[in-house]
């Protein structure tokens, strides 16, 4: 199996472009391609998703141990004939200034796996080599590879790029032009996810055929050598072997819901539970026959008008945790369960009200980065006192906190914080979670929706 990484200078110098044109032409040529994300990313993702016809999954040296990333790369790729790991951020970017935990740079070593550096050629020619250099001799344990152009405007340009890179030391791998065509939709928080329906099969195949005519890639496969990563031979967090269904877990999966690393969904699955889908936005009922619900993040603000007047399906989320069901919801999901969600334009809607607070936009203030959480109280994924990596990354904020709430979490790393919602057997949280980030956590929710299940069954 060959396996590389694409990374870049910086954001927004088109990566995910590049990444996601490779993963593409390789489909196209017949190769079984796995897609990965360095970082808690989800739009990305579905990118490489609809590209490989593949889930895409997530690697964070900061969020998973590096056992659990030999583990999950490990089950990713069987049976595959390339891995494309798509970077976060600038290369050597990661948790902190001073080290290199979180980064694309620790991941590729973690796996011993070669790097493309995708360089934005824009506004410049000679001083792309410089850059470039730079980038090579900053960490000499990583195996910078060769680089890709993007922002290329002719091939006058392209030849006032080349000399530069030549005296830097790494091979031009290819380069795309400047085309409009091929930039990918963006809004308030990064690019659009693909389950909004604004990118058609015909930009992957645009995408697909520019990479055949201007990126060598017999070339980019030809620096992958098929040397098999360090495998993780004991399973961290998966089962050592198959669990038998002990519960139905539904998850909301539609426009305003997509957030879910696809790793935590298969441990759940592999602990024991059978996931159905539905939609808050257009099914009236749960699912039948459910034991718990799992609400993830996405952006329920663009459709908070329908989620609204959606009444049957508020009126079901509502009973059901009054019930005692089960519920995990992060980001999109504590907004949606919250008593009202304020859109940007300044209308505000009734949600579900399982939850205390309101969710309202706040203008250009977003709220991002890796948090250490502390649970309060006992709730359907850990026990109280018990510590876990996380992520937020949203432009929306809660009022003040009601008097007499339960908090989900302390933020070990924001003194005096408190975040979050422990309600009944609810668990909400603006904190997104990588199941695979702590063992346990997919099995101690299982373990719980399962005993709901069985009081409901009798």
């Amino acid at each position: 199996m060959r396996s590389f990484v694409v990374a870049g200078t910086h954001s927004g110098v088109g990566k995910t472009t590049v990444a996601t044109g490779i993963m593409a032409a390789l489909a196209r040529r017949g190769y079984r391609v796995q897609p990965f994300k360095v970082g808690p990313d989800y739009v990305d993702p579905s990118y490489h998703t609809a590209a490989c016809g593949r889930p895409s999954r997530n690697l964070d040296s900061w969020l998973l141990d590096e056992g659990v990333i030999g583990e999950l790369f490990q089950r990713a790729t069987r049976g595959c004939d390339a891995a494309v790991v798509e970077g976060v951020m600038g290369l050597y970017d990661g948790f902190g200034g001073d080290d290199e935990a979180g980064s694309t740079a620790h991941l590729a070593k973690l796996l011993r796996l070669p790097v493309i550096l995708v360089v934005d050629a824009s506004a410049a020619a000679r001083s792309v080599g410089a850059s470039v250099l730079g980038f090579k001799e900053f960490d000499l344990q990583l195996n910078l590879a060769g680089v890709v152009l993007n922002g290329i405007a002719g091939d006058q340009h392209l030849e006032f790029v080349k000399p530069s890179l030549s005296r830097a030391g790494l091979p031009l791998l290819g380069y795309l032009p400047i085309r409009e065509d091929l930039a990918l939709p963006e809004r308030h928080l990064g690019l659009i996810p693909t389950v909004e329906g604004r990118v058609a099969q015909d930009f992957y195949n645009r995408l697909a055929q520019q990479v055949e005519e201007t990126v060598a890639l017999d070339r980019v496969l030809a620096i992958a050598p098929q040397v098999a990563p360090p495998i993780q031979d004991t399973p961290l967090v998966f089962p050592e072997s198959s669990t038998p269904v002990k519960t139905v877990i539904a998850v909301a999966t539609d426009k305003a819901f997509s957030f879910y690393y696809a790793d935590s969904l298969d441990l759940l699955e592999a602990w024991g539970a059978e996931l159905v889908r539905f939609s808050p936005l257009e099914d009236p009922n749960l699912p039948p026959g459910i034991g718990g619900l799992y609400i993830g993040g996405g952006f329920p603000e663009l459709y908070a008008a329908e989620l609204s007047e959606n009444h049957a399906m508020r009126e079901a989320v509502r009973r059901a945790a009054e019930s005692g069901l089960p519920m995990y919801a992060e980001c999109g999901g504590l907004m949606y369960l919250a008593q009202t969600l304020e859109d940007a334009e300044g209308h505000t809607y009734p949600m579900a009200g399982v939850t205390p607070g309101r969710s309202f936009l706040k203008g250009t203030h977003l709220t991002l980065g890796y948090r250490t959480v502390r649970a309060f109280v006992d709730s359907p994924l850990m026990e109280a006192g018990e510590t876990v990596r996380g992520h937020e990354f949203h432009l929306s904020a809660l009022g003040e906190e009601p008097r007499g709430a339960t908090p989900a979490y302390q933020m070990l790393d924001q003194q005096g914080r408190r975040e979050g919602f422990r309600v009944s057997n609810v668990l909400s949280s603006y904190v997104h979670l990588h199941f695979a980030s702590k063992r346990g956590l997919a099995e101690r929710f299982v373990e719980s929706c399962a005993r709901c299940h069985a009081v409901q069954a009798r």
